[in-house]
């Protein structure tokens, strides 16, 4: 939350700057600042003499709380506010015949990456749900999570922006008729970014080292294939989004360099977890939450000898990944690899 004395004592451009619809207030309010851009806050404030407060009815004390609550709301509202999230807790619930999940609490930090595995209806998006909503033993597994430790306060929870949470499933279908650079600005600038070019760069680049076809800013979001889709929003979460934690169902059906997206994101100091059947990704991740029959079965660390055999698998999918490639190009496979 903002607080008004910590504004006091910053010039009006730095302001407008840092909160360009604080412009909006000013002119409800009929506070003319044109002339005053290099003054402080407070210095503004105090600049008017007792005949222009007696005349126009100036109350300073309201114009600084009703600006401070204005400032507050704009920023819930435009989803501003940054979470310092440290880590997420899963406390133990109740698997679909009732039967308390095999463990008692799983702490995951930021950084890391937790794959969550099972057959398929066995409860992985269940898990993915509750940690979207921040379960609070409302949901049918009766399970909690924690935030840094805490139970997360309910207008964080039921907050329609979904700050905390990104969550990136199997179809990424646009609707909106627009261009890739149009959608990135249109984040961008409800982020309020100032360097909104180079972050837009910066994600067209980032998207395309793991796409398996490139694309430009030109192209309509409509066009992008399912695997450009998900590459552009792995790419838009990392390095625009806020939130902290990021939720992937079965990434290795994007067809995007999955490890590149893996790493993207804990660089940007995420929370990624992940539900997966793919044994490379798997080991890719420093564990694994094993589901069975809707509840937790088992945590498993991924250990030196499981890292061993992540090696080999990466140079199975070297080799695949060329074979694709040399497809895609209409060349003809044959057995030196």
């Amino acid at each position: 939350m903002i607080n008004i004395k910590e504004l006091e004592h910053i010039k009006i451009k730095e302001l407008e700057n840092q909160y360009p619809f604080i412009l909006s207030f000013f002119e409800n309010n009929k506070l003319d600042v044109e002339e005053y851009e290099e003054y402080t806050l407070e210095e503004y404030l105090s600049h008017f003499t007792a005949e222009e407060i007696d005349e126009w009815a100036i109350d300073i004390e309201k114009i600084k709380s009703d600006l401070e609550s204005y400032i507050n709301q704009m920023i819930e509202f435009l989803g501003l506010e940054e979470d310092t999230v440290d880590s997420i807790t899963i406390i133990a619930g109740n698997n679909k015949y009732g039967d308390k999940e095999n463990f008692e609490e799983l702490t995951i930090n930021k950084s890391e990456i937790v794959a969550i595995v099972g057959p398929t209806g066995s409860g992985k998006s269940r898990l993915l749900a509750d940690i979207e909503w921040a379960a609070n033993k409302d949901t049918p597994t009766e399970r909690t999570i924690l935030v840094n430790g805490e139970t997360p306060d309910k207008s964080l929870r039921f907050s329609t922006s979904n700050k905390l949470v990104a969550q990136l499933s199997q179809n990424m279908n646009f609707v909106m008729d627009l261009t890739v650079r149009e959608f990135l600005e249109l984040h961008a600038r409800s982020r309020m970014v100032d360097n909104e070019e180079e972050v837009i760069e910066k994600i067209i680049a980032a998207a395309n080292e793991l796409a398996g076809e490139k694309f430009n800013l030109d192209t309509q979001v409509t066009g992008l294939s399912g695997g450009q889709s998900r590459a552009l929003m792995i790419a838009d979460t990392a390095i625009l989004s806020t939130s902290p934690i990021v939720l992937i169902d079965e990434i290795e059906n994007a067809g995007i360099d999955r490890k590149r997206a893996l790493n993207l994101l804990v660089s940007k100091e995420k929370i990624v977890l992940m539900a997966t059947h793919d044994p490379t990704l798997t080991l890719m991740a420093d564990k694994r939450i094993v589901i069975k029959n809707g509840g937790i079965h088992k945590l498993i660390k991924t250990d030196a000898e499981e890292k061993g055999i992540l090696k080999e698998l990466e140079k199975m999918d070297d080799i695949i990944s060329n074979m694709r490639a040399n497809l895609r190009k209409g060349e003809v496979l044959n057995s030196q690899v």
